[in-house]
């Protein structure tokens, strides 16, 4: 007969009985009862009057009972603790049982009896079973360690198991190995800084020979395990890639997976001509093809991962295009992820066999399919020049169909093919204007409109289109009213005669009947625009406008590189960091990719990797003719004798103004009197304060005024403010959270907070104090926290700065160490701030100056960098840096390269010139920097990368 019977019995007075049975003499009457003290347990009776009836029967060498009694016990030790203390004389003796599955189940049942009282009796029963000499008692013992850690760390680690485990890695049995790796990993977890698993080339090859013999799970553990290791060099990354590579034959998908995550991890230190490279790259493919003729669910995690390996190196995958096609009997989530992967991986090469396929979906049944491969239409035709022509012509006859949501996103996405590819492919806005009628949400509906606008000279009744959409301007979207405004403005300025009452019609229906107030700013900006100075109104409104690119949806590469480090977890399927659903300590961790060896980057520490990775310099392009003659004549500049009155001081005095006022190195600055002594001042009487030409604009001079239309580079887009991020985690300030970061509005130094509070207690009185630091930053006023803090309330505060502050130099140099008190204690984190908020406004050098100054800056303070990857031109990149206080002096253009010629003058005087390069079609620039302060220059480097790639 089955167990089934012991859950049928309901009977009163039952719990009388069962006391009678457990103390019967007979084994198996003690046996039943306790299965169905067990039983009734499991349907959630209350069995805990029965504690020390079933603590009696431990005293048996019947295994089943023994495991019965244990699994009673785990559950009530807990509401029972002073009962549950009678069993540790039990467990005692278990613990030296000849057999050594019931020295492991004592072993199993200590570390999950989560009591306090009784850990600290566990401790010697624990010791010896990490040194028993059986493996299986062993692996279970390892395990024990990460529990009892858990329920009491100063205890675990004043006893030594720490030093215990990291022994048992070095341990003959491979099981043994895993089950260490996998408890040290769990505490490191929740230990970040504890340095735990402090690996080395020996350990990670005990780990490596572990590997081949233990279960899959183990293998998953030290998997994970060596993921987290750097190697030294890519002799050893190649190494450990080699003796990892036959896992990825495994026939568990999580074993896959993970070798697959350190694959990829340790591929980042081999250099790319290395023939072991291509071998690598060609073995990934196979095991990824093969985990997609998984059952679906294993197939979409399958596929969440392949997404973000084909975003970081598509070329494991270009020539398996083929897996990914869609089969009639997929789920709809495997679909859209395969659709999604296709797009990725679709190349000149491929195109025509995704582009049948794609038309094939279009005629699916399933609407949300439909709808995205008519999306992928249109990415592949902006992704792949060549087959743009075929893919409008594949959009159009999607179109002829007539239906409906067919025609809607074919719309959408034309009008991005026009964007990308302006004056190619506007013969087709006839069979767009056919089928406006049919078009009723409002992404297609906004989308036909900025076809209409933006072509309106091509389409003869375009006012008659506008104005049908112009019928219901109430009843549309947001979406559709601001575009519906756009483009009468458009067409305004393109047809001004006849439409005039057109756009006096919808300007008063944005201004004057609507309650929204983006879209009445908007219609206020263009009502003035157009009275003001239709000449600039057409500057604003019919400007070029950028093209757009395909990689829209790509991943942020920072993000990316994590996301790699956590392949075959939930981070990789939910594309999240784990810091952003993991609750609490654990998960929080960052892990980046290793640089490539020689880079001198390190994925331990991102800030000690910059100097050495940044500061080599390249190899100048041989354009260049050396740095003085240089920069004389790109200036243009006279250096001979002035010829008026009130001109600068001949070259010596120029030079020995320039000393004083850059001070003799940033110790001597920061050493001292900042407040500017009469040297610094001194130096540059006849130097005026120049400020940028917009900033100088008067105010209230109609709008050509506030678009600066007249010249120069546009509005200043306002300096870059880097997003908050998290200063004091909660865990560490009892509940109290602040989040933050710098900026600097209109010459005045903010550090914009945001308290949030994660405590059950109302926080208040609060207060800041800042430590000494490099600039002399210090609060210029109170915190101002008006109100209490409530339980799970976030607040945002802005803390005015000052640079009077006391000055000592700190490492790094931009650290901040700061104090915040409130009514449950003090709380203390340090942060950094950019730079850049340290860049004053009247940092323009006069030409002359500034030419003196880079001849007399010794060329030992020269520092060159690269910014990578910036696809700014030279008029949007001078604009940029300008908002942040960074001036350009002087441009010129020598061979196809744009010379940038820049100053910088920081709140304690320092000043630093700059020489950036930019040559049209490289992303790559040169930046130089001269400085009498050396030591600043690292720093300033970043900052251009900060304002330039954001």
């Amino acid at each position: 007969m089955t167990d089934s019977k012991y859950f049928t019995t309901t009977k009163k007075g039952e719990i009388f009985e069962l006391k009678a049975e457990l103390n019967s003499d007979k084994k198996e009457k003690k046996k039943e009862a306790v299965k169905k003290v067990i039983a009734s347990m499991t349907v959630g009776k209350d069995v805990s009057a029965l504690f020390p009836d079933v603590v009696n029967c431990m005293q048996t060498d019947n295994l089943e009972l023994k495991k019965l009694v244990y699994l009673y016990l785990m559950n009530y030790a807990k509401s029972q603790p002073d009962m549950a203390i009678m069993a540790v004389n039990t467990f005692v003796k278990d613990c030296e049982d000849p057999n050594p599955l019931i020295r492991a189940l004592a072993v199993r049942t200590m570390g999950c009896i989560r009591v306090d009282k009784i850990t600290e009796y566990l401790c010697e029963p624990l010791r010896k079973c990490l040194k028993d000499e059986d493996p299986y008692v062993r692996k279970t013992a390892a395990v024990c360690v990460a529990k009892l850690h858990d329920i009491n760390a100063q205890l675990v680690e004043d006893q030594g198991f720490l030093d215990t485990l990291k022994d048992l890695i070095s341990d003959s049995n491979p099981m043994v190995v895993a089950n260490a790796v996998a408890a040290l990993s769990e505490i490191a977890e929740s230990h970040p800084n504890s340095n735990l698993l402090d690996l080395n080339p020996q350990s990670i090859n005990k780990l490596l020979t572990a590997l081949n013999e233990c279960t899959e799970w183990g293998q998953i553990f030290i998997l994970d395990c060596l993921a987290s290791y750097t190697p030294r060099d890519d002799r050893e990354s190649q190494s450990i890639c080699e003796r990892v590579t036959p896992r990825l034959s495994h026939a568990n998908s999580a074993v896959v997976l993970s070798a697959v995550k350190v694959l990829m991890k340790f591929m980042e230190m081999l250099p790319k001509d290395l023939d072991y490279y291509g071998t690598l790259l060609k073995k990934l493919a196979p095991p990824l093809v093969t985990l997609l003729s998984a059952e679906p669910e294993l197939q979409y995690v399958a596929l969440r991962n392949i997404n973000l390996i084909v975003q970081k190196r598509p070329e494991i995958l270009k020539h398996e295009m083929k897996v990914f096609f869609v089969k009639y009997n997929d789920p709809i989530y495997v679909k859209l992820e395969k659709l999604d992967i296709m797009i990725r991986l679709a190349s000149q090469a491929n195109i025509a066999q995704v582009l049948a396929e794609l038309k094939e979906y279009a005629t699916e049944v399933d609407v949300d399919f439909v709808r995205k491969a008519v999306r992928a239409i249109g990415r592949c035709a902006i992704k792949v020049e060549q087959s743009a022509e075929r893919c409008v012509s594949t959009l159009l006859d999607l179109i002829q169909t007539k239906v409906n949501y067919v025609v809607q996103e074919a719309i959408v996405v034309i009008k991005d093919i026009f964007r990308k590819y302006p004056n190619k492919y506007e013969s087709v806005i006839a069979t767009l204007c056919e089928n406006l009628d049919s078009l009723d949400e409002p992404e297609a509906r906004a989308a036909m409109i900025w076809i209409v606008g933006e072509y309106a000279e091509r389409i003869d009744n375009a006012d008659e289109l506008l104005e049908s959409f112009l019928e219901g301007f109430h009843d549309e979207s947001t979406q559709v009213q601001l575009q519906l405004l756009t483009a009468i403005v458009k067409l305004f300025l393109k047809k001004p005669t006849e439409t005039q009452e057109l756009v006096q019609q919808v300007l008063s229906l944005a201004t004057q009947d609507s309650d929204n107030p983006d879209l009445r700013d908007r219609g206020y900006i263009y009502w003035r625009l157009l009275s003001t100075d239709p000449v600039a109104a057409k500057e604003v409104v019919l400007a070029e406008k950028p093209l757009i690119s395909e990689e829209t949806d790509l991943i942020e590469p920072t993000l990316l590189e994590e996301l790699i480090c956590h392949i075959g977890t939930l981070a990789s399927v939910y594309h999240k960091p784990p810091s952003a659903f993991v609750e609490g300590s654990r998960g929080v961790q960052h892990k980046r990719l290793p640089g490539r060896s020689g880079s001198g980057e390190s994925s331990e520490s991102p800030e000690a990797a910059q100097p050495a990775g940044g500061a080599v310099p390249e190899a100048a392009p041989a354009v260049i003719p050396s740095q003085g003659d240089l920069l004389g004549d790109l200036l243009n500049l006279d250096l001979g004798p002035p010829t008026s009155g009130g001109s600068p001081a001949p070259n010596s005095a120029m030079q020995m103004g320039a000393m004083d006022l850059l001070g003799g190195g940033l110790d001597s600055l920061l050493g001292g009197d900042i407040g500017g002594s009469p040297a610094m001042g001194a130096g540059f009487g006849g130097v005026p304060a120049v400020m940028p030409a917009s900033l100088n604009a008067p105010v209230g001079g109609g709008l050509g005024d506030l678009f600066d239309l007249g010249g120069g580079v546009g509005m200043p887009t306002g300096a870059y403010v880097a997003p908050k991020s998290v200063w004091l985690p909660a865990m560490k300030a009892k509940g109290l959270e602040i989040s933050g970061t710098f900026a600097r509005r209109a010459g005045v130094l903010q550090m914009e907070l945001s308290l949030t509070n994660k405590a059950m207690s109302i926080m208040s009185d609060f207060a800041i104090q800042f430590n000494r630091n490099s600039f002399g930053l210090a609060p210029a006023g109170p915190l101002q926290v008006l109100t209490p803090l409530s339980p799970n309330q976030t607040i945002e505060v802005s803390l005015p700065l000052s640079t009077v502050g006391p000055v000592m130099k700190m490492d790094p140099l931009t650290n901040l160490q700061v104090a915040v008190k409130n009514n449950i204690d003090v709380f203390y984190f340090s942060c950094q701030y950019p730079i850049n908020i340290l860049f004053v406004e009247d940092g323009k050098m006069e030409r002359q100056v500034f030419l003196a100054t880079w001849k007399d800056i010794p060329s030992d303070n020269e520092a060159q960098f690269q910014i990578k990857d910036c696809h700014l031109n030279t008029d949007a990149a001078t604009s940029k840096l300008q908002s942040s206080n960074i001036f350009t002096i002087a441009k010129r253009t020598v061979d196809g390269q744009d010379m940038l010629y820049q100053s910088i003058k920081l709140t304690n005087g320092i000043w630093v010139l700059t020489e950036l390069r930019v040559q049209a079609g490289n992303p790559n620039y040169m930046l130089s920097l001269k400085c009498r302060a050396p030591e600043v220059s690292q720093y300033v480097f970043q900052c251009y990368e900060m304002v330039l790639k954001n």
